[in-house]
């Protein structure tokens, strides 16, 4: 089949996880979805599946570099997003590189996985407070991530709101703080250019919410890609994941992934 039209390319900087849920396999998924040609730099390799993490093996940072340069030589991107990057010198490997984008970025601050396990150094979290802040776009932290970046105790909409323009404050562009973790609802705040936006949902009661952070995110790269507005692209999103857990496949014993092949919204 012929095509007349280059598509848009969004590039994932991420961790592999082989059971599919999360990492670079969701992010690739998303990415397809939103009709979004994928790259992907890896980062860190696991063994897990939906019940539990059983090793965590980064690569070199020079590694992770030469995946950079030999992707983005050839076939660059409109936008990128950040996973898991495990240790600081990964971190500052992507903060250097970070520093020559000329497209946006999107920081996933991923700290532990769904069962817990860490997938940053304590030192990589200072590395990323740092020196990857200033270079995001967008940082989209959970609760738990949005306290450890900003020092702040985040466990309700005002707090959510302070640490949100905290993190702008420290360098981000934008910053999206996402409530998934709220007792109540799942509204997330996105503070940018001197606003805040509210992106409410309902909550789910589900297990299946494996990889959430990671297609969310890859969700608003997509669609940063695409040209859309940031608001634009976080609301779509929003719509994307919600749906997406809501329609889950139900695989897997444990923390099962969620359903990649879920709509997305678009203009009529």
């Amino acid at each position: 089949m012929a095509h007349n039209r280059t598509p848009p390319v969004a590039l994932t900087i991420a961790g592999s996880d082989p059971s599919g849920g999360a990492g670079i396999q969701a992010d690739l998924k998303t990415f397809h979805q939103f009709g979004v040609y994928g790259e992907a730099v890896i980062t860190l390799l696991t063994v897990q599946n939906t019940v539990r993490v059983e090793q965590v093996q980064c690569l070199s940072p020079e590694f992770v570099r030469a995946q950079l340069r030999a992707v983005l030589e050839d076939i660059p991107a409109q936008a990128a997003k950040t996973g898991a990057l495990g240790s600081r010198p990964i971190v500052e490997a992507v903060a250097e590189a970070a520093a020559e984008f000329d497209f946006p970025l999107v920081v996933d601050p991923v700290m532990i996985s769904k069962h817990g396990a860490p997938l940053m150094a304590p030192e990589a979290q200072e590395a990323l407070r740092d020196q990857l802040l200033p270079r995001a776009f967008l940082v989209t932290p959970n609760l738990h991530e949005a306290a450890a970046l900003t020092g702040l105790e985040v466990r309700d909409l005002p707090s959510m709101r302070r640490a949100a323009q905290r993190l702008c404050e420290m360098g981000a562009r934008a910053a999206l703080v996402k409530g998934g973790h709220l007792p109540e609802g799942a509204t997330d705040v996105l503070f940018s250019e001197g606003q805040c936006y509210e992106f409410p949902a309902p909550h789910l009661d589900t297990r299946h919410t494996h990889g959430t952070g990671c297609t969310y995110s890859a969700a608003i790269a997509a669609g940063l890609a695409r040209g859309w507005p940031l608001v634009d692209a976080v609301q779509r999103a929003k719509a994307y994941i919600t749906e997406a857990i809501r329609s889950h496949p139900g695989l897997g014993a444990g923390a099962g992934p969620v359903n990649h092949h879920a709509p997305v919204w678009r203009e009529r």
